[in-house]
């Protein structure tokens, strides 16, 4: 007697997560256990707040003060939002608008920029392609960024190579904006020197020619957010995270053994120093975990040996 079995291959999601706009159910794979679900009731975080004017308008005194803060933030738990940091608030915006104008679009336009397997650029959705379970609420679309002067278009070639012509506009919006979180990353990072006592330029021009990975997050109408979480908690094993949050609250931080939500503040970035820079700052290998909602990755010149980076959300 032949003994068969028959194994079913399950099938991988291929969804428009526009359907889920108004359905009172979600399929089973975004539906997370008991003690990982979202923290609806977390007390919010007292995220010390770093006016940057001073340090930007080159206050000495304004500059010890912010590098302090930084400092004591890196010291108990790697976070701190920072206000009044040069980036335009009317860029803020553009890009804002070309990201909901892009995840909007019909699900086989954004496949135009499908991200391929083992790659970091591209359009990524758990809605369609995936088998596992525990998904993540989103879709993400991902673009590198160079530092180096020989590449001040990047950004927007890429956007015309993946998307076509009619997105050369979104490219030089994300390009500038790119160009914008480079150059607080670098003022953050001088702080961040100053505050360890190291020369004020040292981590600056170690990560001056970074080439970095910008990721825009975007979470779907949910009809049943209880349930699922659009970024499941992680730890950053980088160096640097800058968040730009949009009005809905949905960032958390893990600080003192518990959640906390850290509510959208306007006209700032959240900022997380990652492991690799927390290393540093406390001489310990100390982690700290988060539920995120958009990034940048930053990475420092080639052949240097670690990696940071720069979230936007």
């Amino acid at each position: 007697m032949v003994n068969q079995e028959c194994h079913l291959v399950p099938k991988p999601l291929d969804l428009n997560a526009s359907i889920f706009h108004h359905q009172p159910n979600i399929p089973a794979q975004f539906i997370w256990p008991d003690e990982e679900k979202p923290t609806a009731d977390a007390p919010r975080f007292a995220i010390p707040l770093i006016d940057l004017s001073g340090f930007l308008s080159g206050d000495p005194v304004a500059a010890e003060e912010a590098s302090r803060l930084v400092g004591e933030s890196c010291m108990k738990h790697g976070f701190f939002l920072v206000s009044n940091h040069g980036v335009n608030g009317d860029l803020i915006s553009h890009a804002h608008r070309c990201m909901d104008h892009f995840f909007e679009l019909p699900l086989d336009q954004k496949l135009k920029a499908k991200r391929q397997l083992g790659e970091h650029c591209g359009y990524a959705s758990s809605f369609t392609g995936r088998f596992s379970s525990k998904l993540p609420w989103k879709e993400t679309f991902s673009f590198g960024f160079s530092a180096e002067k020989n590449s001040e278009n990047t950004v927007q070639e890429y956007f015309q190579s993946a998307l076509g012509e009619n997105f050369s506009h979104t490219g030089k919006v994300y390009q500038e904006y790119c160009n914008a979180m480079n150059k607080l990353s670098q003022g953050i990072l001088e702080l961040l020197a100053m505050s360890l006592g190291l020369e004020r330029k040292s981590l600056r021009e170690f990560y001056e020619d970074n080439e970095s990975i910008m990721r825009l997050n975007y979470y779907p109408r949910c009809q049943k957010p209880e349930l699922t979480l659009g970024t499941g908690p992680h730890y950053d094993p980088t160096s640097l995270t800058i968040l730009h949050q949009d009005t809905v609250s949905g960032l958390q931080v893990f600080v003192d053994n518990q959640w906390r939500s850290v509510p959208p503040c306007p006209n700032s970035f959240v900022v997380n120093i990652g492991d690799t820079l927390m290393l540093l700052a406390q001489g310990s290998g100390e982690q700290h975990k988060c539920k995120e909602i958009t990034c940048i990755f930053f990475v420092p010149k080639e052949g240097q040996g670690s990696e940071a980076s720069l979230g936007i959300g």
